[in-house]
């Protein structure tokens, strides 16, 4: 099971690396589509009733992506149709997706109805918005800041998970989440926190990092919370899913990825650090 975990996330880092070696965007923008698609389809299979509702999830999954390979297509060579959708996102789906991610989303977290029915409308309804939303910040802010950008966001995201990991499994007494998520701990996610209020000290001393943008924007005293704040949202993301997957009676929201379970197991918690990272750097206002 090892081995093949961490063959697969050989190939994947290849396959990103190639991607953004590349001199045309269009290739990452591309791979970011897909695996958003992806993640689509393995989000609506936890949260739609049994067949042949179920059927509809590759439909929509399908509808995404080509909405998404067009989307990148008008930007990249500045259709003014895209131009106005790209506005629309920046100024209206991105604050209301980071809104329903901090009241709605935080709040079903909390409560923690682990038994509640599987099929929602409402968390269905909830996961094209979302997930274009996140895929929209990734793939703009690409466009114009770079990739060391977009990688020292998605650094974010990995710091906190890895710190919160090995703290928990080393020093986690206490459950943050039991009856959604039982292996995680306070101890745990405290750790993924201060790892993030870290990654970002230290990234913003490199040139074109997400760090350095939130710390020119914000200041040093603003900036740590709100990377705290991103730390947290992140355990949200994670704990939204594993809430999804227990009502679902999953233990991985599909076997795409060979021993690292799903697309959406690996995306779920930058769901909803890219829109809240968009609006605290303000990089593309």
């Amino acid at each position: 099971m090892l081995g093949q975990r961490v063959l697969t996330a050989i190939v994947l880092l290849a396959v990103l690396a190639a991607t953004l070696a590349l001199h045309n965007p269009w290739w990452f923008v591309a791979l970011l589509a897909v695996g958003a698609a992806c993640t689509c389809w393995e989000w609506l299979r936890l949260t739609v009733a049994q067949p042949p509702a179920r059927v509809l999830c590759v439909g929509v999954a399908a509808m995404l992506l080509a909405v998404m390979l067009w989307a990148g297509w008008a930007w990249l060579v500045g259709q003014p149709a895209g131009m106005d959708l790209a506005a629309v996102v920046l100024q209206f789906l991105v604050p209301a997706v980071a809104l329903i991610w901090l009241l709605g989303v935080t709040a079903a977290v909390v409560r923690g109805r682990a038994d509640a029915p599987p099929a929602s409308l409402v968390w269905s309804l909830f996961s094209v918005p979302a997930i274009f939303a996140a895929w929209s910040v990734l793939s703009l802010t690409f466009m114009v800041r770079g990739a060391w950008f977009v990688i020292s966001l998605l650094a974010l995201v990995w710091v906190a998970d890895i710190a919160a990991y090995f703290a928990g499994r080393a020093f986690g007494k206490h459950k943050l989440a039991p009856r959604v998520s039982p292996g995680k701990t306070i101890e745990g996610a405290v750790a993924g926190i201060v790892a993030v209020v870290l990654w970002v000290w230290a990234s913003s001393f490199w040139d074109g990092s997400f760090g350095q943008a939130l710390i020119e924007r914000l200041g040093i005293t603003l900036a740590l919370p709100a990377a705290a704040l991103l730390g947290a949202i992140s355990i949200v993301g994670d704990l939204f899913e594993s809430l999804l997957k227990r009502r679902a009676g999953r233990k991985d929201s599909s076997a795409l990825l060979p021993g690292h379970g799903g697309v959406y197991d690996r995306l779920d918690a930058i769901l909803p650090v890219a829109p809240f990272a968009l609006l605290l750097s303000g990089v593309l206002s």
